[in-house]
C-alpha cells in the first residue's frame, strides 16, 4: 500500500513535469504532499527517506566482502527468529562482564 501512495503522487507528478520547470514541479510535489492526510504522509516520509538513503546504501554493500555481506544476512536471520537482545541488556551484561578490567 505505501509504495502505491508514492507511486500515485509521483506519477501524477511525471505526466504533467514534461512540460514543467523545477520550480513548477516544486511546487505541485509540495501540493500532492501537503494534501495527505497524516498517516499517509508518514508513510509517504518513510518511504522517501528509505529511497535516498538506498541510493547511498547500495554502494557501501557493494564494498563488502561477500563474508561480511554473509555475516549481516546471518545476523538479521537471527534478530527475526527471536535470537537476538535488547541494547540496554547487552550493555548492561558486558558492563558487569568488564567493569574490574
Amino acid at each position: 500500500m505505501k509504495e502505491n501512495i508514492f507511486g500515485q503522487i509521483f506519477f501524477n507528478i511525471f505526466e504533467k513535469r514534461l512540460f514543467m520547470n523545477t520550480s513548477e514541479l516544486k511546487l505541485m510535489i509540495f501540493r500532492q504532499i501537503d494534501s495527505l492526510e497524516k498517516t499517509r504522509l508518514e508513510d509517504l516520509y518513510g518511504i522517501l527517506v528509505n529511497f535516498i538513503n538506498g541510493q547511498k546504501g547500495i554502494n557501501d554493500w557493494l564494498n563488502l566482502s561477500e563474508e561480511q555481506r554473509q555475516g549481516i544476512l546471518d545476523a538479521i536471520d537471527e534478530i527475526d527468529s527471536g535470537k537476538g537482545m535488547p541494547h540496554d541488556t547487552l550493555i548492561s551484561k558486558y558492563r558487569q562482564k568488564y567493569s574490574h578490567a
